[in-house]
């Protein structure tokens, strides 16, 4: 069984890279499983791929809630980490602390994940003290959409330095790991080289010390994927061609096969 501790530690030099992409569903959780990825992440992302919004934010926390028991109940090995998703956290304090302990004892997942700002520092520290264990994530962070958009973080001095500074932070408040999304890879390559914690890219270059995708964009699922991501399938095609030959065959007759009258 994979933990939080195995995760932490592989930053050191040498380590194997650590694999995380997400599922929200059962299904897909053992499939990943059984394909050997080190972390599941059950993102706020199913709300552009699974729930049909726009964006991560209509997200509700019993939506991510639901989908992380799910994906908890079909996992042995793997880490299971649940994306906090906005407005879950950062409001109070308290409350904040048992959204994210309730995925731990409600849920199964084994640690949350924070879209961080000033305002998670002291959040983690918290929760890391209650033994919630914390992923941090920098760079770009799809929950300020309406602030930031979705271009690439960190390209500015001034803004690379905040963006250091705050993974430090977090390093220090007792995060296990920190993602690093859609900034420089220069940048993502000095993060990685001063922090102890391991560093998970995506759209962060090739130096962090694991990659996380979106099972969609791994899959050829998404109509639209970011320009960082990279097909490994073409699921959709698959299946769209599935269900035009089931359509095809119910039509035509030739499903379901006539009965054996001799049985």
């Amino acid at each position: 069984m994979t933990t939080v501790r195995d995760i932490r530690e592989r930053s050191e030099d040498g380590a194997k890279p650590v694999t995380v992409l997400t599922a929200y569903d059962a299904t897909m959780a053992s499939i990943l499983e059984a394909a050997g990825v080190d972390v599941v992440l059950v993102g706020d992302s199913a709300g552009n791929t699974a729930l049909g919004y726009d964006s991560t934010l209509p997200v509700t926390y019993e939506e991510i809630k639901s989908r992380s028991a799910a994906v908890a109940r079909a996992i042995d090995d793997a880490l299971v980490v649940a994306d906090m998703p906005f407005l879950s956290v950062g409001v109070d304090e308290a409350e904040s602390v048992r959204n994210c302990g309730r995925l731990l004892k409600e849920a199964g997942v084994d640690a949350v994940k924070l879209e961080s700002g000033e305002h998670t520092v002291g959040l983690t520290e918290r929760l890391v003290e209650l033994g919630v264990p914390v992923m941090a994530h920098v760079g770009l962070t799809p929950q300020r959409v309406k602030e930031l958009g979705y271009q690439k973080q960190g390209t500015a001095e001034a803004e690379a330095e905040d963006i250091v500074e705050l993974a430090r932070r977090h390093e220090a408040a007792g995060a296990f790991s920190i993602v690093l999304e859609h900034v420089p890879a220069s940048l993502a390559e000095r993060i990685t080289a001063e922090l102890d914690i391991p560093t998970i890219g995506i759209g962060a270059g090739p130096d962090c010390d694991g990659q996380v995708l979106v099972i969609d964009d791994v899959l050829g699922l998404s109509e639209r994927s970011p320009p960082f991501a990279r097909r490994f399938a073409s699921i959709r095609d698959e299946i769209e061609g599935a269900a035009e030959a089931y359509c095809a065959a119910v039509e035509d007759g030739s499903f379901p096969a006539p009965p054996d009258d001799a049985e």
